[in-house]
């Protein structure tokens, strides 16, 4: 006996298992380690999470078994079918119950994102940790308890039979953000997130270069040689792109004459919470960087595993917080003392003199100022748990999850992911509309609803370009004609 209380069932009829060929019950489980892991696609530490349980599975894959348990927090999140996308996203290759009524968390008795329960062999309760656990510690007491079991004879290695998902899109897989590159003729640069690569585009969607060798890895080199983890972000100077790594925890740059790939910031491993004290960028630990935009020799940066901006002074290298205590929620303020919680998306008024964001964990979207007394305000959000798809004033709309912006039209188009909409934030008379209220017209063979749109550009001033991230495609809108039509080429 090495618990006190006997784990619940999981295998509850109706809920949808992926990754597996069936529902799968505990009891099937005895004698090996269980970890359940509580966690919802949008959540930013549920992300962290992940790499530290596939190491688990790859240093103990007979002696322990993990199974997810997908518990929604945002209304989009209850679609299985965007838990299957999700899924793929992050190429999870364990077992996920998906359970939308929150059934098995309450039986459970979980209160936050992520959650790790640990069940003993013997199908009783050991142990439950909250947030991300330190990788090390969670390490050397699995392999303590595995020795004891081991040594007691009750451990029965078993292997779980999984299918997981293909291998998703073709030309593109779950694209992150676009931009522009200045110059002429025109070009834009999109972040391939699931083929770990940048893009370079001419204005009609053809592909002019791929950076990256599309293996995940965190190398720099030649754009052949050179490796990325589902970069995000990025933004464009005429001589260079800049890459929000993401899954690297980095700041990368890419040099347009040659191509070759350098690291500005972060080392690869997941940082704390950002200082004020400027640093040697190779020295500042980064948090899953979404999106980055530049400026007059600054590179400003959407720091979302801590809650903050960031900015970098391109000039000398160096790095330090530039928004967010670190603590997670909305509350204007300075700079120093306001609250955030997950920028995702980044956007610069034409005077550089105002930043923009998109805070995706509180379905917001807010400005910073970016002059001596620097201050974040709120233009459309209220809280962690208010979301829903609602127009009008500034006061009264409400965005889902938002995930990208962009300057347009003398405001903001902005990326309303979970959503799957675009919508228009009107600064002057401070109300939100959707763009293309009825619709768009869509033309090709291929019509499909927005996946969870990740980034949009402003092309002109009827012009938008779209990462249809779940789609695997970039959609050009004409908004005058409301037309529709994929923009990205073929191979």
């Amino acid at each position: 006996m090495y618990g006190l209380i006997s784990a619940p069932r999981i295998d509850l009829p109706g809920l949808a298992w992926f990754n597996s060929a069936g529902a799968i019950a505990l009891a099937d489980l005895r004698g090996r380690l269980v970890i359940l892991d509580f966690w919802t696609f949008c959540c930013i530490n549920c992300m962290h999470v992940l790499p530290i349980l596939r190491a688990i599975e790859e240093i103990w894959p007979l002696e322990v078994s993990v199974i997810g348990v997908h518990s929604p927090k945002f209304a989009a999140e209850r679609d299985g079918a965007n838990v299957a996308q999700a899924i793929a996203r992050y190429g999870i290759r364990h077992p996920i119950v998906h359970d939308p009524g929150m059934t098995i968390w309450r039986a459970y008795a979980v209160r936050a994102w992520p959650t790790l329960v640990f069940i003993a062999p013997d199908g009783q309760i050991i142990g439950q940790i909250s947030g991300e656990p330190d990788r090390e510690r969670l390490m050397t007491g699995i392999a303590e308890m595995i020795a004891t079991w081991r040594q007691d004879g009750i451990l029965r290695p078993g292997v779980l039979d999984l299918a997981p998902p293909a291998p998703s899109g073709d030309r593109l897989s779950f694209p992150g953000k676009i931009k522009p590159v200045p110059g002429n003729p025109a070009r834009w640069a999109a972040a391939d997130a699931g083929h770990h690569q940048i893009v370079l585009f001419d204005d009609a969607g053809s592909e002019l270069a791929r950076y990256g060798s599309g293996q995940s890895g965190f190398a720099d080199g030649t754009a052949a040689a050179a490796s990325f983890h589902s970069p995000q972000g990025l933004a464009a100077e005429r001589d260079a792109i800049y890459v929000a790594d993401t899954g690297n925890h980095a700041i990368r740059r890419i040099a347009l004459a040659d191509g070759r790939v350098t690291t500005l910031a972060g080392n690869g491993a997941r940082g704390q919470s950002l200082t004020w004290r400027s640093r040697p960028g190779p020295d500042v630990a980064l948090a899953s960087p979404w999106d980055v935009e530049t400026r007059d020799g600054r590179l400003f940066f959407a720091n979302a595993g801590t809650h903050q901006l960031g900015a970098m002074d391109l000039g000398d290298g160096t790095a330090r917080a530039l928004a967010g205590t670190g603590a997670e929620s909305i509350a204007d303020g300075s700079a120093d003392a306001a609250l955030l919680a997950q920028p995702s998306g980044l956007a610069l008024d034409p005077t550089g003199s105002t930043l923009y964001f998109a805070d995706s964990e509180t379905s917001a979207v807010r400005a910073l100022s970016l002059g001596i007394d620097a201050e974040v305000t709120t233009l459309v959000g209220t809280g962690l748990f208010d979301f829903g798809h609602v127009n009008g004033a500034f006061a009264d709309a409400r965005f889902q999850h938002p995930l990208g912006l962009a300057w347009w039209r003398d405001g903001l188009v902005v990326a309303d992911s979970y959503n799957g909409r675009l919508r228009f934030l009107d600064l002057k008379e401070r109300t939100v509309a959707d763009v293309g209220e009825s619709g768009f017209a869509c033309e090709g063979p291929v019509c499909l609803p927005a996946g969870e749109p990740a980034g949009v550009a402003g092309a002109g001033a009827d012009r938008l370009l779209v990462a249809d991230t779940n789609n695997h495609r970039i959609v050009e809108i004409r908004t005058e004609a409301e037309t529709l039509r994929v923009w990205t080429s073929e191979k």
